[in-house]
């Protein structure tokens, strides 16, 4: 892991500005259109979220593995995911479910005034902790547990983000939204086709909209010791 110093901070080579710029380029040109997110996603140092091994790859529209199983999302699907959580206005807080490197997080922490983030891997959760700390992303709340759990201490939410894909949605996570509230969610399995789907609280209907076709890990049962 990298550590955050600010000259690490604001890259060289292939970590550096001008390759983060060609990367909003391609951002924009597959339709990411909220100035804000494209901003953030522009200064926030992703090369600080992987391997080192792997840095002069950060700024590839591309996910990239992160250990234990998991990958660092691709831009644009954590650009598209931070766009539609945006789409009904900004939440006061948001629910993670998933933390894995923390990248994810740390693109909401700078948008939203508070991010609760859930991760079942212990090391992972561990890992962005440091990460956090290092960078000053001091809105960000971590808690080691079963994502399919969700956070109900500080529930509920008027948004919640997922970065595994269930086969379907949980219902703890749907109970936990707020009303009027929006969960963005991938839903699906390895072998079918996975969908990312909006789903908005009305009262106790959950109204759904399917969004585009995505590929997620898994979302698995359980939290490691």
């Amino acid at each position: 892991m990298l550590k955050a110093t600010p000259e690490s901070i604001q890259g060289i080579g292939m970590t550096s500005q001008r390759t983060r710029d060609r990367l909003i380029q391609r951002l924009q040109h597959k339709g990411i259109k909220n100035e804000s997110v494209l901003e953030v996603i522009r200064t926030t140092p992703r090369h600080l979220f992987i391997d080192e091994a792997m840095a002069h790859r950060a700024y590839e529209d591309t996910s990239l593995p992160i250990n234990h199983g998991v990958t660092i999302s691709q831009p644009y699907i954590v650009a598209r995911m931070t766009e539609l959580i945006l789409s009904h206005g900004i939440p006061d807080k948001v629910l993670e479910v998933g933390t894995g490197s923390g990248y994810q997080a740390a693109i909401l922490s700078r948008l939203i005034k508070q991010v609760y983030s859930v991760e079942r891997i212990a090391a992972l959760s561990n890992q962005a902790r440091m990460r956090f700390s290092q960078l000053g992303y001091n809105n960000i709340h971590l808690r080691h547990t079963d994502g399919s759990w969700g956070w109900q201490e500080f529930a509920e939410y008027p948004a919640i983000i997922v970065t595994a894909a269930p086969s379907e949605v949980p219902d703890a996570l749907l109970q936990q939204l707020a009303d009027g509230g929006i969960l963005v969610i991938p839903v699906g399995n390895q072998t079918d086709s996975q969908s990312l789907l909006v789903v908005e609280r009305q009262g106790d209907e959950f109204v759904r909209e399917t969004i585009e076709n995505v590929f997620f890990v898994p979302m698995l049962n359980g939290a490691d010791r």
